[in-house]
């Protein structure tokens, strides 16, 4: 039986950065996996993760991802890992050097939106994201609620 966070093709959600969109624009979304050490599996599997503020960089042809939260594991030693230590992604080159290219020339972004298991791997999705600015955010808002309340009429009619 699957859990109540997974879906039907095999995707186990571990944590989603819900604020994203909501402070961004999406230009652009790429799956890239994530080099993990051993002690940071269990509370990866537990949903102890946050991808509240982390963001990604580019150095010397690496994407290193900065300030995601992986909680302790208490099953293991005192070799245990490091919460907010910066982690590298896994890309292929020329996707790592096109996203560094847009950061670098037009000053975006690239944010993680989802960190979760597929086909038993860690995969994380990354986005190059542009900034919201602030009455930005209140249309988004204003357009959700409208689509709420029609939602709820057409939903009352049935």
């Amino acid at each position: 039986m699957k859990s109540k966070k997974q879906s039907a093709d095999g995707i186990k959600i571990i944590a989603a950065n819900r604020k994203a969109h909501h402070d961004y624009f999406i230009v652009e979304k790429l799956e890239v996996g994530i080099a993990l050490v051993g002690s940071e599996l269990r509370p990866c599997r537990e949903g102890r993760v946050t991808l509240k503020d982390s963001y990604a960089e580019e150095e010397n042809g690496q994407l290193w991802l900065y300030d995601m939260h992986i909680g302790s594991n208490q099953y293991s030693n005192i070799n245990d890992h490091e919460p907010e230590r910066k982690r590298r992604l896994l890309a292929h080159k020329n996707q790592i050097l096109k996203f560094g290219q847009k950061v670098r020339t037009t000053g975006m972004t690239i944010v993680p939106l989802k960190i979760y298991f597929a086909k038993g791997k860690v995969k994380l999705e990354i986005a190059l994201v542009k900034g919201k600015a602030k009455y930005d955010k209140r249309d988004s808002l204003a357009k959700k609620d409208a689509q709420r309340d029609i939602e709820r009429e057409l939903g009352g009619r049935y």
